[in-house]
C-alpha cells in the first residue's frame, strides 16, 4: 500500500520541547499589555482553575481552551480581561514557542516537495495562529497541508476524534498515512489502532513489547529512508 501522507508530531519530533508558561508568568504578561485589569489574586485563581480542569480533562483526553481558563480565572479573581481569545494569542506570542530542529525541518521539506500530504498533528495549548507563525519562521509555512491541534479540537491524543481529524485532513485512506512522533501510546499505538501506520522516534531503539508493525527511527531525518523501505516492500 503506497504512502500518501505523513502526520507529524511537533514537540520532541519536529521541534525541541518548548516552554509552557506558569500562572505567574501569564499574569505578568497580561498586566504588561496595559488593557486588562489583573488583581493580585489572578495568578492563584488561574493555577487553581488549571489544576481542576486538568483533573477533569485528562481522564477523558479532552482539553479546555486556554482562553476559557483565562475567563474562569478572571471570574474567580475579579480580573477584567476583554477578549480572552485575543489575550490567549498574546500570551503565547510573548512566550517563545519550541525551537524547530533545522535537520528535521529539512527532511519534512523534502517529503513535501516529493508530493506527500503533510499534516501537523500535536497536542498544544497554543492557538493555531501562533503555531503557524512558528512554522513560518522555520520556513515550513507552506509545507503543511493541514494543522490538527488539540487547542482547536478540544481533545488530545489518544482521543479517537483526534485521529479521525488527522485522517480527514490527510484526505486519503488511513492505511496510506504514516503517523510519526516520539510518544509510543499517542503517536504509534493510537494511530495504529485507527488504521494508520506509525513510526516511533526513539534514539534508544525499539522499546520492549512494541507492536512489530510500528517502525522505529532515531530522528525525523530518517523518515524519508524509512518511507522508502515501506515502498520497497
Amino acid at each position: 500500500m503506497p504512502v500518501s501522507a505523513v502526520a507529524v508530531d511537533f514537540g520532541g519530533t519536529l521541534a525541541r520541547p518548548g516552554p509552557s508558561p506558569d500562572a505567574a508568568t501569564v499574569a505578568r504578561i497580561l498586566s504588561e499589555l496595559g488593557g486588562p485589569v489583573i488583581p493580585g489574586g489572578f495568578a492563584a485563581a488561574l493555577e487553581g482553575v488549571v489544576c481542576r480542569t486538568r483533573a477533569v480533562d485528562r481522564p477523558r483526553h479532552e482539553q479546555t481552551p486556554f482562553a476559557e481558563l483565562l475567563r474562569l480565572a478572571a471570574a474567580e479573581s475579579g480580573a477584567v480581561l476583554g477578549d480572552p481569545q485575543a489575550l490567549a494569542r498574546a500570551v503565547f506570542t510573548a512566550v517563545p514557542d519550541a525551537e524547530v530542529d533545522p535537520v528535521a525541518a529539512h527532511a519534512l521539506r523534502n517529503l513535501h516537495e516529493a508530493g506527500l500530504v503533510c499534516v501537523l498533528a500535536c497536542d498544544t495549548q497554543r492557538p493555531e495562529s501562533v503555531r503557524r507563525a512558528t512554522l513560518r519562521r522555520a520556513r515550513l509555512g507552506d509545507c503543511f497541508d493541514a494543522l490538527v491541534l488539540s487547542s482547536t479540537l478540544g481533545v488530545r491524543k489518544p482521543h479517537p476524534r483526534f485521529y479521525a481529524a488527522v485522517i480527514e485532513a490527510a484526505g486519503c485512506p488511513p492505511e496510506q498515512i504514516v503517523f510519526v512522533g516520539d510518544t509510543p501510546s499517542k503517536d504509534a499505538v493510537g494511530p495504529l489502532a485507527h488504521g494508520m501506520r506509525a513510526a516511533l522516534i526513539n534514539p534508544a531503539g525499539r522499546p520492549p513489547g512494541l507492536d512489530p508493525r510500528i517502525g522505529v527511527i532515531a530522528h525525523l531525518s530518517e523518515l524519508p529512508a524509512y518511507l522508502g523501505s515501506l515502498h520497497a516492500h
